[in-house]
């Protein structure tokens, strides 16, 4: 059974939307709310979006609005994504760390089922991990968070299907750093790796001070769905929440212009980031 979405409650459930998570949506994309909040509606036992949105709405419990935000929320995503940046990592950022005998902290934003976080950890080891001049456990640790209960619960389980491991990631890496489960049906990340990562559930539209000051954050691909003044809200933010000299990651099809001037930007290896200004 297919139930429409009127113009009147499309406005009511984006605004929902916007106001639980942050992202924006335009009228053109009607449809996403109509094929994604579908089957929950159903669920629900609502017969219109409008009696949907009231219940969304009124509900003290939570549980509805989260449902609503896993559903909406993009969660794509691949291993070592535009692959530039963790070489930027690998040869560049954490040798600097190596050499300065310092620790580094990073926080993947938005960070889905974990390939980013779990990325930044491989690029650690593959690029100058046994070099540190202490153990690795003492000098990285990453932080990962997103608004999205399930796809937090799969990145803290750190299995992946067949699908999952084929997107971005080489068979010399799998075999060096997973578990082969379920006679090859799923692969497990081994501890080696997984301790590094520490994981919340966390919405950027919350204030930032209680995460502490990283070192390099990562905040790839989740901006693209936010409204110009939540963008300079959040960049400010980022700013603040950075460590003096540090480093931000944004998508490759990404820029800061007309949304901050607290950065400037760098390049290696046909990779665009950015350090904050001093």
């Amino acid at each position: 059974m297919t139930i429409t979405l009127t113009t009147d409650e499309f406005h009511m459930l984006s605004s929902l939307i916007q106001n639980e998570c942050g992202i924006t949506l335009q009228e053109d994309k009607k449809y996403l709310i109509e094929s994604r909040l579908g089957s929950l509606l159903i669920e629900t036992g609502c017969s219109t979006f409008s009696e949907f949105y009231l219940k969304a709405k009124t509900n003290s419990d939570t549980e509805l609005k989260d449902k609503i935000v896993d559903a909406i929320t993009t969660n794509e995503t691949l291993w070592f994504r535009d692959e530039t940046p963790f070489i930027v990592l690998k040869e560049k950022l954490f040798p600097e760390f190596y050499s300065q005998n310092t620790s580094c902290r990073i926080w993947s934003a938005a960070c889905s089922t974990g390939q980013e976080p779990y990325s930044i950890v491989m690029a650690a080891h593959e690029g100058c991990g046994q070099h540190f001049h202490q153990p690795l456990e003492s000098q990285l640790s990453v932080f990962a968070t997103d608004i999205s209960l399930s796809a937090l619960m799969q990145a803290k389980n750190a299995r992946y299907n067949t699908v999952a491991m084929s997107r971005g990631l080489s068979d010399e890496l799998k075999k060096k750093y997973f578990e082969e489960e379920e006679q090859g049906k799923t692969y497990r990340l081994k501890e080696n790796i997984t301790r590094f990562v520490t994981f919340q559930k966390f919405n950027l539209q919350m204030p930032f001070d209680s995460l502490g000051e990283f070192n390099i954050i990562f905040l790839r691909n989740a901006a693209i769905y936010f409204s110009k003044e939540f963008k300079i809200e959040l960049f400010k933010k980022i700013s603040k929440s950075l460590k003096p000299g540090g480093y931000l990651f944004i998508g490759a099809s990404e820029s800061l212009i007309g949304y901050s001037d607290d950065f400037k930007m760098l390049e290696y290896n046909k990779c665009r980031y950015y350090q904050l200004k001093d």
